[in-house]
Protein backbone atom coordinates (compact mmCIF):
# COMPACT_ATOMS: atom_id res chain seq x y z
CA UNK A 1 0.00 0.00 0.00
CA UNK A 2 1.33 3.28 -0.89
CA UNK A 3 1.63 6.18 1.07
CA UNK A 4 -1.48 7.84 2.13
CA UNK A 5 -1.92 11.10 0.14
CA UNK A 6 -2.62 13.99 2.90
CA UNK A 7 -3.50 17.35 3.28
CA UNK A 8 -3.18 19.50 6.64
CA UNK A 9 -5.58 22.32 5.10
CA UNK A 10 -5.08 25.79 5.74
CA UNK A 11 -7.24 26.75 2.79
CA UNK A 12 -10.17 24.67 2.37
CA UNK A 13 -10.80 25.50 -1.47
CA UNK A 14 -7.56 25.21 -2.82
CA UNK A 15 -6.72 21.99 -0.74
CA UNK A 16 -10.10 20.70 -2.82
CA UNK A 17 -9.14 21.82 -6.28
CA UNK A 18 -5.63 20.19 -5.76
CA UNK A 19 -7.00 16.82 -4.84
CA UNK A 20 -9.23 17.12 -7.07
CA UNK A 21 -6.94 17.76 -10.23
CA UNK A 22 -5.08 14.75 -9.22
CA UNK A 23 -8.56 12.65 -10.70
CA UNK A 24 -9.21 12.45 -13.76
CA UNK A 25 -13.20 11.28 -13.41
CA UNK A 26 -16.36 11.34 -15.91
CA UNK A 27 -18.67 11.71 -12.84
CA UNK A 28 -18.83 12.90 -9.37
CA UNK A 29 -20.42 11.96 -6.34
CA UNK A 30 -20.97 13.40 -2.61
CA UNK A 31 -21.38 10.96 0.10
CA UNK A 32 -23.04 12.52 3.65
CA UNK A 33 -24.72 11.61 5.97
CA UNK A 34 -28.00 13.54 7.71
CA UNK A 35 -25.63 16.10 9.96
CA UNK A 36 -22.87 16.28 7.34
CA UNK A 37 -25.10 17.92 4.67
CA UNK A 38 -27.13 20.08 7.03
CA UNK A 39 -23.78 21.59 8.47
CA UNK A 40 -20.80 20.68 6.15
CA UNK A 41 -22.33 20.52 2.77
CA UNK A 42 -22.98 24.27 2.32
CA UNK A 43 -19.34 24.41 2.70
CA UNK A 44 -18.72 22.34 -0.19
CA UNK A 45 -21.22 23.06 -2.23
CA UNK A 46 -19.47 27.00 -2.05
CA UNK A 47 -16.24 25.96 -2.96
CA UNK A 48 -16.99 23.94 -5.54
CA UNK A 49 -19.30 26.97 -7.48
CA UNK A 50 -16.64 29.02 -6.74
CA UNK A 51 -13.30 27.32 -7.16
CA UNK A 52 -14.51 25.04 -9.34
CA UNK A 53 -17.16 26.87 -11.82
CA UNK A 54 -19.75 24.26 -9.98
CA UNK A 55 -18.87 20.87 -10.83
CA UNK A 56 -22.08 19.22 -10.82
CA UNK A 57 -22.46 16.17 -8.54
CA UNK A 58 -24.97 13.38 -7.35
CA UNK A 59 -26.14 13.58 -3.83
CA UNK A 60 -26.02 10.67 -1.69
CA UNK A 61 -27.71 11.12 2.01
CA UNK A 62 -27.42 8.01 4.53
CA UNK A 63 -28.78 8.17 8.59
CA UNK A 64 -26.20 9.19 10.60
CA UNK A 65 -24.97 7.47 13.70
CA UNK A 66 -22.89 4.17 13.77
CA UNK A 67 -25.95 1.99 13.78
CA UNK A 68 -26.28 3.08 10.05
CA UNK A 69 -23.03 1.56 9.54
CA UNK A 70 -24.93 -1.37 8.12
CA UNK A 71 -25.15 -3.52 4.85
CA UNK A 72 -29.07 -1.84 3.57
CA UNK A 73 -26.90 1.35 4.06
CA UNK A 74 -24.43 0.09 1.97
CA UNK A 75 -26.65 -1.09 -0.49
CA UNK A 76 -28.38 2.52 -0.72
CA UNK A 77 -24.73 3.76 -1.61
CA UNK A 78 -24.55 1.13 -4.37
CA UNK A 79 -27.84 2.28 -5.65
CA UNK A 80 -26.97 5.93 -5.47
CA UNK A 81 -24.03 5.14 -7.44
CA UNK A 82 -26.04 3.36 -9.84
CA UNK A 83 -28.86 5.24 -10.50
CA UNK A 84 -26.28 8.21 -11.18
CA UNK A 85 -24.93 6.10 -13.91
CA UNK A 86 -21.25 5.65 -12.05
CA UNK A 87 -18.56 3.94 -14.09
CA UNK A 88 -15.11 2.77 -13.02
CA UNK A 89 -13.54 6.27 -13.89
CA UNK A 90 -16.27 8.22 -11.59
CA UNK A 91 -15.09 10.06 -8.54
CA UNK A 92 -16.71 10.31 -4.77
CA UNK A 93 -16.36 12.82 -1.99
CA UNK A 94 -17.06 11.18 1.58
CA UNK A 95 -18.05 14.09 3.48
CA UNK A 96 -18.31 13.01 7.19
CA UNK A 97 -17.11 11.35 10.62
CA UNK A 98 -15.27 7.43 10.69
CA UNK A 99 -18.61 5.96 10.09
CA UNK A 100 -19.54 7.35 6.67
CA UNK A 101 -15.49 7.42 5.79
CA UNK A 102 -15.13 3.72 6.36
CA UNK A 103 -18.75 2.69 4.63
CA UNK A 104 -18.37 5.39 1.60
CA UNK A 105 -14.48 4.03 1.34
CA UNK A 106 -15.69 0.57 0.94
CA UNK A 107 -18.74 1.42 -1.65
CA UNK A 108 -16.17 2.49 -3.85
CA UNK A 109 -13.69 -0.25 -3.28
CA UNK A 110 -16.38 -2.39 -4.59
CA UNK A 111 -18.98 -0.76 -6.78
CA UNK A 112 -17.53 -1.41 -10.26
CA UNK A 113 -14.73 -3.23 -8.70
CA UNK A 114 -13.26 0.18 -7.48
CA UNK A 115 -13.74 3.86 -8.34
CA UNK A 116 -11.66 6.62 -6.84
CA UNK A 117 -12.53 8.47 -3.53
CA UNK A 118 -11.58 11.52 -1.66
CA UNK A 119 -12.14 11.59 1.96
CA UNK A 120 -12.78 15.01 3.67
CA UNK A 121 -13.01 13.82 7.70
CA UNK A 122 -15.60 16.16 9.02
CA UNK A 123 -14.67 14.82 13.05
CA UNK A 124 -11.78 14.62 15.14
CA UNK A 125 -12.28 11.03 15.40
CA UNK A 126 -11.93 10.79 11.60
CA UNK A 127 -9.47 12.75 11.79
CA UNK A 128 -7.10 11.40 13.71
CA UNK A 129 -8.26 7.42 13.46
CA UNK A 130 -10.49 6.59 9.97
CA UNK A 131 -8.08 9.19 7.52
CA UNK A 132 -5.27 7.11 7.48
CA UNK A 133 -4.60 3.49 7.29
CA UNK A 134 -7.30 2.58 4.33
CA UNK A 135 -9.12 0.25 6.35
CA UNK A 136 -12.84 0.37 4.96
CA UNK A 137 -15.92 -1.72 5.93
CA UNK A 138 -19.37 -2.14 7.79
CA UNK A 139 -20.72 -3.54 11.30
CA UNK A 140 -21.89 -7.21 10.48
CA UNK A 141 -24.28 -9.81 12.40
CA UNK A 142 -23.86 -6.68 15.96
CA UNK A 143 -19.86 -7.06 15.18
CA UNK A 144 -18.12 -3.90 14.77
CA UNK A 145 -16.32 -3.78 11.45
CA UNK A 146 -16.88 -7.26 10.43
CA UNK A 147 -16.87 -6.84 6.76
CA UNK A 148 -14.97 -4.64 4.73
CA UNK A 149 -11.10 -4.10 2.61
CA UNK A 150 -7.98 -2.21 2.57
CA UNK A 151 -7.84 0.64 0.71
CA UNK A 152 -6.95 4.26 0.11
CA UNK A 153 -8.35 6.83 -0.82
CA UNK A 154 -6.93 8.97 -3.32
CA UNK A 155 -6.59 11.72 -0.88
CA UNK A 156 -7.82 12.79 3.05
CA UNK A 157 -8.17 16.34 3.23
CA UNK A 158 -7.99 17.66 7.15
CA UNK A 159 -9.43 20.78 7.58
CA UNK A 160 -9.83 22.32 10.86
CA UNK A 161 -12.71 24.12 10.19
CA UNK A 162 -15.13 21.24 10.49
CA UNK A 163 -14.64 20.47 14.12
CA UNK A 164 -16.21 24.10 15.13
CA UNK A 165 -19.35 22.07 13.98
CA UNK A 166 -18.58 19.63 16.99
CA UNK A 167 -19.73 19.02 20.55
CA UNK A 168 -17.26 18.16 23.41
CA UNK A 169 -18.58 14.40 23.52
CA UNK A 170 -17.24 13.66 20.17
CA UNK A 171 -14.19 15.98 20.76
CA UNK A 172 -13.75 13.82 23.24
CA UNK A 173 -14.34 10.30 21.51
CA UNK A 174 -11.98 11.55 18.95
CA UNK A 175 -9.26 12.78 21.76
CA UNK A 176 -9.40 9.13 23.05
CA UNK A 177 -7.43 8.00 19.86
CA UNK A 178 -5.17 10.77 20.06
CA UNK A 179 -4.62 9.39 23.44
CA UNK A 180 -3.77 6.21 21.93
CA UNK A 181 -1.22 7.04 19.76
CA UNK A 182 0.82 9.29 22.70
CA UNK A 183 0.77 6.03 24.45
CA UNK A 184 2.48 4.10 21.54
CA UNK A 185 4.10 6.81 20.39
CA UNK A 186 6.76 8.76 23.31
CA UNK A 187 6.84 9.91 26.88
CA UNK A 188 6.70 13.47 25.84
CA UNK A 189 3.71 13.52 23.77
CA UNK A 190 1.76 11.55 25.55
CA UNK A 191 2.47 14.22 28.82
CA UNK A 192 1.44 16.77 26.73
CA UNK A 193 -1.75 14.97 25.86
CA UNK A 194 -2.90 14.51 29.48
CA UNK A 195 -2.60 18.37 29.64
CA UNK A 196 -4.10 19.57 26.15
CA UNK A 197 -6.83 21.87 26.49
CA UNK A 198 -9.24 19.86 24.41
CA UNK A 199 -10.95 22.79 23.58
CA UNK A 200 -7.88 24.35 22.10
CA UNK A 201 -6.76 22.13 19.58
CA UNK A 202 -4.60 22.78 16.88
CA UNK A 203 -3.81 21.69 13.55
CA UNK A 204 -0.60 20.71 14.58
CA UNK A 205 -1.46 18.43 17.29
CA UNK A 206 -4.08 16.74 15.06
CA UNK A 207 -0.77 16.47 12.74
CA UNK A 208 1.18 14.87 15.11
CA UNK A 209 -1.41 12.28 16.01
CA UNK A 210 -2.09 11.43 12.45
CA UNK A 211 2.20 11.43 11.96
CA UNK A 212 2.00 8.47 14.44
CA UNK A 213 -0.43 6.13 12.75
CA UNK A 214 0.65 7.31 9.00
CA UNK A 215 3.90 5.82 9.87
CA UNK A 216 2.79 2.72 11.40
CA UNK A 217 0.72 1.67 8.63
CA UNK A 218 3.37 2.89 6.06
CA UNK A 219 6.09 0.57 7.98
CA UNK A 220 2.91 -2.36 7.94
CA UNK A 221 0.07 -1.36 5.48
CA UNK A 222 -2.04 -5.07 6.11
CA UNK A 223 -1.52 -5.35 9.88
CA UNK A 224 0.80 -8.57 9.73
CA UNK A 225 2.89 -7.27 12.17
CA UNK A 226 3.68 -3.53 14.17
CA UNK A 227 0.36 -2.05 12.86
CA UNK A 228 -1.63 -4.20 15.48
CA UNK A 229 -0.13 -1.31 17.78
CA UNK A 230 -2.78 0.87 17.16
CA UNK A 231 -5.17 -1.77 18.19
CA UNK A 232 -4.19 -0.75 21.71
CA UNK A 233 -7.75 -0.56 24.13
CA UNK A 234 -9.39 -1.87 20.77
CA UNK A 235 -10.33 -5.30 21.57
CA UNK A 236 -11.94 -4.75 24.96
CA UNK A 237 -13.15 -1.26 23.31
CA UNK A 238 -14.62 -2.87 20.43
CA UNK A 239 -16.24 -5.24 22.94
CA UNK A 240 -17.94 -2.67 25.09
CA UNK A 241 -18.97 -0.80 22.11
CA UNK A 242 -20.77 -3.81 20.25
CA UNK A 243 -22.01 -4.62 24.13
CA UNK A 244 -23.61 -0.85 24.31
CA UNK A 245 -24.89 -1.04 20.87
CA UNK A 246 -27.22 -3.60 21.61
CA UNK A 247 -28.71 -1.46 24.42
CA UNK A 248 -27.44 2.56 24.03
CA UNK A 249 -25.02 3.59 21.74
CA UNK A 250 -22.00 4.85 23.06
CA UNK A 251 -19.36 6.87 20.81
CA UNK A 252 -16.75 4.74 19.39
CA UNK A 253 -13.88 6.94 20.99
CA UNK A 254 -15.57 6.21 24.79
CA UNK A 255 -15.27 2.59 24.15
CA UNK A 256 -11.89 2.82 22.81
CA UNK A 257 -10.68 5.15 26.10
CA UNK A 258 -12.69 2.65 28.59
CA UNK A 259 -10.84 -0.35 26.69
CA UNK A 260 -7.92 1.62 27.47
CA UNK A 261 -8.20 0.62 30.86
CA UNK A 262 -9.08 -2.56 30.68
CA UNK A 263 -5.67 -3.17 28.44
CA UNK A 264 -3.25 -0.82 30.50
CA UNK A 265 -4.46 -3.20 33.83
CA UNK A 266 -3.56 -6.36 31.47
CA UNK A 267 -0.33 -4.78 30.84
CA UNK A 268 1.04 -3.62 34.28
CA UNK A 269 0.06 -7.76 35.20
CA UNK A 270 1.41 -8.99 32.31
CA UNK A 271 4.60 -6.60 30.67
CA UNK A 272 5.42 -4.69 33.70
CA UNK A 273 3.74 -1.13 32.71
CA UNK A 274 4.63 1.35 35.25
CA UNK A 275 1.84 1.78 37.85
CA UNK A 276 2.07 5.62 38.54
CA UNK A 277 1.45 5.68 34.19
CA UNK A 278 -1.45 3.77 35.00
CA UNK A 279 -3.11 5.76 37.62
CA UNK A 280 -2.34 9.17 35.62
CA UNK A 281 -4.08 7.84 32.27
CA UNK A 282 -6.80 5.61 34.13
CA UNK A 283 -7.29 9.23 36.08
CA UNK A 284 -7.52 11.47 33.16
CA UNK A 285 -9.80 9.21 31.17
CA UNK A 286 -12.20 8.63 34.36
CA UNK A 287 -12.48 12.27 34.30
CA UNK A 288 -13.15 12.91 30.93
CA UNK A 289 -15.05 9.74 29.77
CA UNK A 290 -17.44 8.57 32.60
CA UNK A 291 -17.78 4.73 32.96
CA UNK A 292 -20.17 2.23 31.10
CA UNK A 293 -22.62 0.73 33.34
CA UNK A 294 -21.37 -2.86 33.29
CA UNK A 295 -21.70 -6.14 36.19
CA UNK A 296 -20.21 -8.85 36.83
CA UNK A 297 -23.46 -10.77 35.03
CA UNK A 298 -22.13 -9.22 32.02
CA UNK A 299 -18.72 -10.49 31.95
CA UNK A 300 -19.25 -13.76 29.79
CA UNK A 301 -21.02 -11.61 27.28
CA UNK A 302 -18.57 -8.90 26.96
CA UNK A 303 -15.93 -12.06 26.66
CA UNK A 304 -18.04 -13.80 23.84
CA UNK A 305 -17.36 -10.19 22.12
CA UNK A 306 -13.50 -9.81 22.45
CA UNK A 307 -13.78 -13.76 21.19
CA UNK A 308 -14.73 -12.61 18.02
CA UNK A 309 -12.69 -9.93 17.70
CA UNK A 310 -10.83 -9.63 14.31
CA UNK A 311 -7.08 -10.04 15.71
CA UNK A 312 -7.35 -13.00 17.16
CA UNK A 313 -6.33 -16.74 16.18
CA UNK A 314 -8.01 -19.30 16.90
CA UNK A 315 -9.95 -19.66 19.80
CA UNK A 316 -7.34 -17.09 21.71
CA UNK A 317 -8.12 -13.63 22.52
CA UNK A 318 -5.33 -11.32 21.46
CA UNK A 319 -4.21 -8.00 22.71
CA UNK A 320 -1.92 -5.02 21.86
CA UNK A 321 -0.19 -4.02 25.32
CA UNK A 322 2.63 -1.72 26.39
CA UNK A 323 5.49 -2.73 28.68
CA UNK A 324 5.99 1.28 29.28
CA UNK A 325 5.07 4.43 27.22
CA UNK A 326 6.35 3.43 23.21
CA UNK A 327 7.18 -0.51 24.78
CA UNK A 328 4.61 -1.91 22.27
CA UNK A 329 3.62 -5.92 22.95
CA UNK A 330 1.50 -7.14 20.26
CA UNK A 331 0.15 -10.84 20.00
CA UNK A 332 -0.36 -10.87 24.03
CA UNK A 333 -2.98 -12.70 25.25
CA UNK A 334 -4.56 -13.05 28.51
CA UNK A 335 -6.68 -15.89 30.21
CA UNK A 336 -10.33 -15.41 30.80
CA UNK A 337 -9.42 -15.06 34.69
CA UNK A 338 -6.80 -11.93 33.65
CA UNK A 339 -9.45 -10.57 31.99
CA UNK A 340 -12.34 -10.94 34.68
CA UNK A 341 -9.45 -9.51 37.02
CA UNK A 342 -9.34 -6.82 34.46
CA UNK A 343 -13.08 -5.67 33.90
CA UNK A 344 -12.96 -5.73 38.16
CA UNK A 345 -10.45 -2.96 37.72
CA UNK A 346 -12.63 -1.22 35.30
CA UNK A 347 -15.70 -1.35 36.94
CA UNK A 348 -13.80 0.19 40.10
CA UNK A 349 -13.04 3.21 38.32
CA UNK A 350 -9.58 3.44 40.24
CA UNK A 351 -6.62 5.22 39.35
Amino acid sequence: MEKQKLIISQDLQQSLAEAMADCTFDRLFVLCDENTRHYCLPVLNAILSSTLHFTPYTLITIPAGDTNKTLSSLSHVWEGLQQGGATRHSLMINLGGGMLTDLGGFAASTFKRGIQFINIPTTLLAMVDASVGGKTGINFGGLKNEVGVFRNASCVILDTTFLKTMDMENQLSGFAEMLKHGLISDEKTWAKLLNLDIKELKAQDIADSVAVKQRIVLEDPTEKGIRKALNLGHTAGHAFESFAMKRQPVLHGYAVAWGLIVELYLSVVKCGFPQDRLRQTVAFICEHYGQLNITCKDYPELLELMHHDKKNTGSTINFTLLGNISDIRINQTATEEEIKEALDFYREGQG
